[in-house]
């Protein structure tokens, strides 16, 4: 017997859930099939979104030569299979190809059906669960329209399954099987986006029920077969980067909350490495100045979870986490060395001042370096006024002091000592 999944596989769009900004009433794909005119598409998402499902039946209702290929498995040598196809008997409306998994195909192999998808000759429809932008050949993308799919609520989930569960019903059981509403709400919800992660918990739960008179799925029962489910993460797929950049924010936005969610998302991924490095940028990106010992309390907390490991290192990414949301904001210091960066890179950078150059040689005073240097420690309070910037930058200004209490306490000293320093110098 076929897979539950592939047994109750739509062939329509209307049993299709989900994905209605696609092929809703005003969906492009809907509009596209209604006027009978499939461009190239490029399907991007999660699993068990239904980019599969949509592809096949966008090719059945084609009048092109269909061929299916998969580029986890799939040979350069199967591409020119498909090519030779072309402007044969079989193939007089030209081809359809759907290629599952293009992320797997490399730029040679991605450039092999180029000119033949340019030329009109082979219409693809790719599909892949990583970003397209960083994994599809750029020619390709700019002869494609992508279309995003989103991952499934648990709503379209719970349909999907109640649809599955009539489908085996009526063939395959007692027309007095049911279900408990509950119990496909907790498949659904522990499904991860992925209406294949719950038609396989489906199928755990009726297969071996099969010939049961009066079977009830129940809650119970569905626990027993979600036993092993648990949080779907791709260390190297979008979903790592998508994460840590809502960890990241969370924590600048100082929602305490949601930056534990996404530590907890990490952690359970046993991301040690990236959990830290954002941590320690925090500290300096985003609190910065406004509590500058932020960055000592973090790095020792990282320091523990390192030495501890998981699973204990939760407790010291958690006080840092909740440490950093909790804290006062500043971006100064990042807008400042950003700034001067900037400078740098596009050549404002000027001459060293002579009383800053190295003095620590014969010869540096014929040549007059550091001749003029006043040393701080000399004058009252540790400061005198001189020029530090070179010439061509002594009106920049990089760091601006933020609005938060530390900063402006800071700010406040050096302009009452500066302002003294003026006065003296009057008198």
């Amino acid at each position: 017997m076929k897979p539950l999944a592939d047994l109750v596989r739509p062939i329509t769009l209307e049993e299709v859930v989900g994905q209605q900004h696609l092929i809703g009433p005003e969906g492009m794909l809907k509009k596209l099939m209604d006027v009978e005119h499939i461009p190239n598409l490029i399907f991007y998402g999660p699993s068990g979104t239904g980019k599969t499902t949509i592809a096949n039946i966008i090719a059945k209702n084609s009048n092109k030569k269909i061929f299916k290929l998969n580029a986890t498995v799939a040979k350069t040598a199967d591409i020119k299979e498909v090519i030779d196809q072309i402007n044969t008997l079989e193939a007089t409306n030209g081809i359809l190809l759907y290629l599952d998994e293009i992320q797997n195909f490399n730029k040679k192999q991605q450039q092999t059906v180029l000119q033949y998808i340019e030329n009109g000759e082979i219409t693809l429809i790719a599909s892949t669960t990583e970003n397209p932008y960083f994994t599809i050949f750029g020619a390709i993308l700019s002869r494609s329209s992508i279309l995003e799919f989103k991952g499934l609520t648990t709503e379209d989930i719970t349909q999907g399954l109640k649809r599955a569960f009539d489908i085996v019903k009526v063939e395959f059981m007692a027309r007095t099987a049911t279900y408990e509403e509950e119990a496909l709400a907790y498949m659904a919800n522990l499904s991860g986006g992925d209406l294949r992660v719950g038609l396989n918990f489906l199928e755990i739960a009726l297969f071996p029920n099969l010939k049961e008179q009066a079977f009830v799925l129940t809650k119970e029962v569905a626990r027993n077969c979600t036993q092993t489910a648990g949080f779907s993460y791709d260390r190297f797929g979008d979903v790592h980067y998508d994460t840590l950049s809502a960890f990241h924010k969370s924590l600048r936005g100082s929602d305490v909350d949601a930056a534990i969610h996404y530590l907890a998302r990490l952690i359970h991924a046993g991301d040690m490495t990236s959990i830290c490095r954002r941590l320690l940028a925090v500290a300096s990106e985003d609190v910065g100045m406004a509590y500058p010992q932020a960055v000592v309390i973090v790095k020792a907390c990282v320091d523990s979870a390192l030495q501890l490991g998981f699973p204990e290192a939760k407790l010291p990414l958690s006080q840092a986490c909740i440490l950093l949301a909790l804290a006062p904001k500043s971006n100064s210091a990042n807008v400042a060395i950003d700034q001067a960066l900037a400078d740098i890179k596009f050549g404002s950078v000027g001459e060293i001042p002579l009383h800053l150059k190295d003095a620590h040689y014969s010869g540096a005073a014929k040549l007059d370096r550091g001749t003029t240097y006043k040393y701080p420690h000399s004058y009252e309070n540790n400061y005198v006024e001189q020029r530090y910037l070179p010439d061509e930058l002594k009106e920049r200004s990089y760091y601006v002091a933020g609005e938060n209490k530390t900063e402006r306490a800071f700010a406040q000293y050096w302009e009452k000592l500066k302002k003294k320093e003026k006065t003296n110098d009057c008198e």
